[in-house]
């Protein structure tokens, strides 16, 4: 694995930035974009942690999935009571912090009656605690399609599942965002998925590499085709060893994460560019303390410049 060392860092984090830049990064300006980053990349750290690095770091926002080992965040001691939901609330905005997205673990492919039902349960617990935290998104997903059914028949499932929790979410500030993610990153399916749930309380997370390792497609390509859809992004970068990919800082990987982020600034995208780092599940890359600081500056010098770190 080709981590990011300090001595990269450093390098990287001080303005020493090669001149390879893509040309249509900078066509729409040197808008500062809006960076969040998901605690998926902290999971050790407690929530005043947590919200001290975003403002160090010069974050926006934060999403939460999972906090200090809990990912049911309705049962995390900074949720499990109006008066702590409150509390977490006035802490954020204190910071000036704001909450972008909960993360939950809701699978919306699950065919049995009963595991959809505990998923589906989940998720409206998830978007009660988002509207009290004014929160506007809170993430929903597919993973691994059931091989033994029909593909056609378990992508309507899903949009179903969504209608069923936008129409949850009425009279609430909050929108379920489909990530792409698992077995659901198809373009067109996620176009047919979004379009059978035409709901504006419905959209879509963009995790471009988890499309990308998995279609190859352009992201340019791809976000020609979501672009009405996206709401959130998330970004991550990584070197494919070996047809296996192993997470590294942006811009010291394989994947065309630039293109993504500046087909996304070009066609006008307002929302986050939320960096997950998933410590969480892969706990032998690099600690948050080297890779949260990397991220802001590398976005905001190749939104101000076009420019992006040599990949090392």
């Amino acid at each position: 694995m080709n981590n990011l060392t300090r001595r990269d860092f450093l390098l990287s984090t001080t303005g020493l930035f090669a001149a390879t830049g893509l040309a249509m990064a900078t066509q729409a300006g040197s808008k500062k974009p809006l960076l969040a980053f998901s605690t998926l990349g902290c999971p050790k750290w407690t929530l005043n942690q947590i919200l001290d690095a975003a403002v160090k770091d010069g974050y926006d926002a934060i999403e939460i999935r999972g906090l200090e080992g809990q990912m049911d965040l309705t049962k995390s001691p900074a949720f499990d009571s109006s008066d702590h939901i409150a509390s977490t609330r006035k802490l954020a905005a204190a910071k000036g912090i704001k909450i972008i997205n909960l993360g939950a673990s809701t699978q919306l492919h699950h065919a049995d009656p009963a595991t959809r039902q505990r998923h589906l349960d989940e998720a409206k617990r998830f978007i009660t605690l988002a509207d009290e935290l004014a929160c506007p998104y809170v993430r929903v997903f597919p993973d691994a399609l059931p091989k033994d059914q029909e593909r056609e028949a378990t992508l309507d499932r899903i949009a179903q599942g969504l209608v069923e929790l936008a129409d949850y979410a009425k009279g609430s500030n909050v929108s379920v965002l489909l990530e792409t993610h698992g077995d659901g990153v198809q373009t067109d399916e996620l176009v047919s998925m979004m379009q059978k749930a035409s709901s504006p309380k419905v959209g879509l997370i963009w995790d471009v590499f988890n499309m990308w390792s998995v279609t190859k497609e352009p992201p340019a390509q791809v976000y020609k085709k979501l672009k009405p859809y996206i709401r959130h992004t998330h970004i991550k970068d990584a070197k494919i060893v070996d047809g296996k990919h192993h997470y590294v800082a942006l811009g010291m990987g394989d994947s065309p994460i630039f293109e993504a982020i500046a087909a996304l600034k070009k066609g006008g995208y307002s929302g986050y560019y939320s960096f997950e780092w998933e410590k969480t599940w892969h706990p032998e890359i690099e600690e948050p303390e080297i890779v949260f600081p990397h991220y802001p500056k590398v976005l905001n010098t190749f939104f101000a410049t076009g420019n992006r770190p040599a990949p090392k």
